[in-house]
């Protein structure tokens, strides 16, 4: 008789998933969107959706939040957070999604039932609108671009 096989995998821990976007214009001030649904800004990105890969995700989202199609380039930064009050741990990663001119800037239509709407933004006025630990992804995904390689964080901060 045959041995019936089991998903050994179907009984471990899940882990929150999401993606995100580092995009910038040519004076390195990066993009950032305002939820309709919370006070601090976002990076475009979201949850990665069961049987989506995180890259599928962003691109996704990308359409969804800004009404452009690109192509993400090469993962920057992967963050690991532990559990908080009201969300469980998570990883979060961020690919590079280039630099856009003002023509492929003045393409970007927000969808008013999701964001109030976006803005370009330095390292000190980035920092006041997001999330401090959000503050330090973006940063370390700006060094990891301009290093030209990929960084491991926990809670935002550098491990590798």
């Amino acid at each position: 008789m045959p041995s019936e096989r089991r998903d050994v995998t179907a009984d471990l821990p899940r882990k929150r998933m999401a993606a995100g976007l580092l995009i910038t214009d040519a004076d390195e001030r990066v993009l950032l969107v305002e939820p309709v649904y919370k006070a601090e800004w976002e990076i475009p990105g979201g949850c990665v959706e069961a049987d989506e890969s995180p890259y599928q995700a962003v691109i996704r989202e990308c359409r969804e939040e800004l009404g452009l199609a690109l192509s993400p380039g090469r993962l920057l930064v992967g963050d690991w957070v532990p559990a908080r009050e009201g969300r469980t741990e998570g990883l979060m990663v961020i690919y590079d999604g280039g630099t856009l001119d003002a023509t492929e800037a003045n393409r970007i239509v927000v969808p008013p039932g999701e964001l109030k709407g976006w803005a370009w933004c330095d390292p000190p006025r980035t920092g006041q609108l997001v999330r401090p630990l959000l503050a330090r992804r973006i940063a370390e995904a700006l060094r990891a671009r301009a290093d030209g390689c990929c960084y491991y964080l926990e809670d935002g901060v550098r491990v590798t």
